[in-house]
């Protein structure tokens, strides 16, 4: 547990560069408009000082930390930070019991936890007694959709508020407002093109920690003459080697993005498929993964319309075991601007659907036994395989024979589409459906 001296004047100038130009206050606080612009929901909670409980919930570096440390001096709390790793239950519960006294005495505490979902199902029930009689305000922070990571009972607690990544444009406003901030670097003149600011802002993908992390390297790093610090472009290239990708393979942003990856393909856009995969390599996903979602797809969205698309897709899933990155990233997008492209049928997908359903609805029928293969001569003397009609036995190798239990026999799975290969399919099915109206191949046990 820490309390923090967030009202102490003085600036500890050894601090990193995100610790010394933190906002203080709403105005200077930068993005999420939609929640501290003037007028909305979370402003009024905070200058009204009705607070509750709450969560904060959004990619890393928007400032959720900040902005609970701007309510607690809004509304002159105690602040108090928690960590999962550092704090057990029985802590927890002395700081609590710390919290109450305090209340007793008209001081409200305002616990922060950052990185919420790390703390684990005890801990979390730790704090909910003394959420509910008000002892303290928690505001949890976190990267993971609430939803899955916090506990029902505490979730149902509080209010969940989403922090958006930030614009360009915020980055670029932050990184200007730094740069005149006498915070910041004091006694030193930085000389850097707006372009330049642009390009942090562009790497830093909406993490203002990141931006104001590089902004301090690039001048560190600087031409310095007397007060005076030059960024020159070929520092912002050397320091700027590759763009921090906001990907967690084992978080939401996996599923969000393998999702959109997905969708673009069912709906024939190469250009946006390709986009997303390359987020996902270059977020550092595992190709075999991608690969064997390709392979699903292939028979879920095109099926026999296309049935070079699955063998694609298989050998695509074979490269990348066998090559692994960074060379198949190629196969990857070959076979995803091949599945795009593709004619599109889900006929194969619906069948699947269509069976799952009359399986879990109706009762498991025996197999006929005209289609049991009679082993034994105790099997065939019960009727195994009597009556069976071999299609290769008749001229348009096609029979009348009932090949499904009769309480289902008129129920239609497989319904193909005029997409693609698939038409062809349709057209034989069509035809065979005819053919059996037509004929009669007198199912009996004497052929």
């Amino acid at each position: 547990m820490q309390e923090s001296s967030l009202f102490e004047e003085e600036m500890d100038m050894a601090a990193p560069l995100a610790s010394r130009v933190r906002p203080q206050d709403l105005d200077h606080f930068v993005g999420q408009k939609h929640l501290v612009g003037s007028g909305k929901f979370l402003r009024e909670m905070i200058d009204k000082d009705q607070i509750s409980s709450m969560i904060f919930w959004g990619p890393p570096g928007v400032g959720k930390t900040t902005l609970a440390e701007i309510i607690a001096k809004k509304t002159k709390s105690r602040f108090i930070t928690f960590s999962a790793v550092m704090h057990g239950i029985k802590e927890i519960r002395k700081i609590m019991n710390e919290a109450e006294e305090h209340r007793l005495l008209g001081e409200r505490t305002i616990v922060f936890i950052d990185e919420i979902h790390r703390f684990n199902k005890a801990q979390q029930d730790a704090f909910l007694p003394y959420v509910e009689k008000g002892s303290i305000i928690l505001i949890g922070a976190t990267t993971e959709n609430p939803s899955f990571e916090v506990n029902s009972a505490l979730l149902s607690r509080t209010r969940v508020f989403i922090l958006k990544q930030l614009e360009e444009a915020d980055i670029i406003d932050l990184l200007e407002s730094v740069l005149q901030s006498p915070q910041a670097f004091p006694e030193l003149k930085i000389d850097i093109k707006s372009h330049l600011l642009k390009q942090i802002a562009v790497y830093s993908n909406g993490d203002a920690r990141t931006a104001l992390n590089t902004l301090e390297m690039l001048v560190l790093n600087g031409d310095k003459r007397g007060r005076q610090v030059t960024v020159s472009e070929d520092l912002l290239e050397e320091l700027l080697d590759k763009k921090t990708a906001y990907y967690d393979k084992d978080g939401e942003e996996h599923y969000n993005i393998i999702s959109a990856l997905h969708k673009s393909m069912r709906n024939s856009d190469p250009d946006s498929a390709v986009y997303w995969l390359g987020r996902m390599i270059d977020g550092g996903e595992d190709p075999v993964y991608i690969a064997r979602r390709l392979i699903r797809f292939a028979s879920e969205d095109i099926g026999l319309a296309d049935n070079s698309a699955l063998n694609l897709a298989v050998n695509t899933f074979q490269a990348c075991r066998y090559i692994g990155l960074p060379e198949c990233d190629v196969h990857l997008t070959q076979c995803v601007i091949y599945l795009s492209l593709a004619p599109k049928s889900n006929a194969v997908y619906k069948a699947r659907r269509a069976v799952k359903k009359d399986i879990k609805e109706t009762i498991d029928e025996p197999v006929p036994l005209h289609l049991r293969n009679a082993s034994t001569k105790l099997m065939k003397e019960a009727g195994y395989g009597k009556g069976y009609q071999l299609a290769h036995f008749y001229e348009d190798k096609l029979t009348t024979m009932p090949t499904r239990p009769e309480s289902i026999s008129n129920h239609t799975y497989y319904k193909p589409t005029q997409e693609g290969n698939e038409a062809k399919i349709k057209q034989r099915l069509d035809y065979i459906k005819e053919w059996k109206q037509k004929h009669d191949t007198h199912f009996s046990s004497e052929k």
